[in-house]
């Protein structure tokens, strides 16, 4: 389970609530800090969902890999349009949980959209996600298992 986010629950985009420490045990994870209103956001959000898509839904073996949506939208409205329109299926700190600011500001986020990529404590892998996936695509992901310490035997 990752550390930062233990106690906490999060959603999907069709609004059911999980627990952080179950959905995300074992698992690579991703915060993704984004905007519907932004249009980097929106450019960028597609390819992570098809990123995603390969790697955990169509895969014929899903990789320990998860998506954490934190968002910087301007209400929840919003967020969950943004989660509707080009989300993934893949997970979100709730709108009103004011743990998204401290998120923020742990991870030094001053611009969106932004792919943290962390380890189970919390320390980060790579704080470049965006890039690595444009770049590399589906390569960049047996790096970031690999630093992760825990998931050693996973091959793609």
């Amino acid at each position: 389970m990752v550390d930062v986010l233990g106690g906490r629950r999060l959603v999907t985009r069709e609004g059911t609530v999980v627990e952080a420490e179950v959905a995300l045990q074992n698992k690579v994870v991703a915060l993704y800090f984004a905007a519907g209103r932004c249009s980097p956001s929106r450019d960028f959000t597609p390819l992570l969902c098809d990123f995603y898509t390969e790697l955990v839904s169509e895969a014929r073996r899903p990789a320990p890999f998860e998506v954490v949506f934190v968002s910087a939208d301007g209400s929840a409205e919003e967020m969950l349009d943004f989660m509707r329109e080009l989300h993934g299926s893949w997970l979100a700190l709730p709108f009103h949980d004011p743990y998204r600011h401290e998120l923020k500001k742990r991870y030094e986020i001053t611009a969106i959209p932004k792919l943290v990529v962390i380890k189970q404590n919390g320390a980060v892998i790579t704080n470049k996600g965006r890039k690595q996936i444009r770049e590399r695509g589906l390569a960049c992901f047996q790096n970031w298992v690999e630093a992760a310490d825990v998931f050693q035997n996973f091959s793609g």
